[in-house]
């Protein structure tokens, strides 16, 4: 098994509405495309899915907790059913 562990290591700022306030994002873009991923699964733009995290979050920065959501949500899509 080959694994790719070279990412682009580029942070990228991205501004969205949540909750009705303007509020700017630093992802790294592999991110940014796995949230763009879950929210495609869930009919859902990103923003909402963003809003939705941001909601449960419980004193971890946004970005950290978008991080750690993209993590749970591959990890659990790995475990055998």
């Amino acid at each position: 098994m080959t694994i790719d562990i070279s990412p682009s290591g580029r942070v990228i700022k991205r501004s969205l509405v949540i909750a009705g306030h303007s509020t700017s994002i630093s992802l790294e873009d592999e991110f940014w495309q796995a949230l763009k991923d879950f929210a495609l699964e869930r009919e859902m733009p990103v923003a909402a899915l963003v809003a939705e995290v941001d909601s449960k979050r419980r004193g971890a920065n946004l970005s950290s907790a978008l991080r750690v959501f993209c993590l749970r949500e591959a990890m659990s899509a790995r475990k055998p059913n």
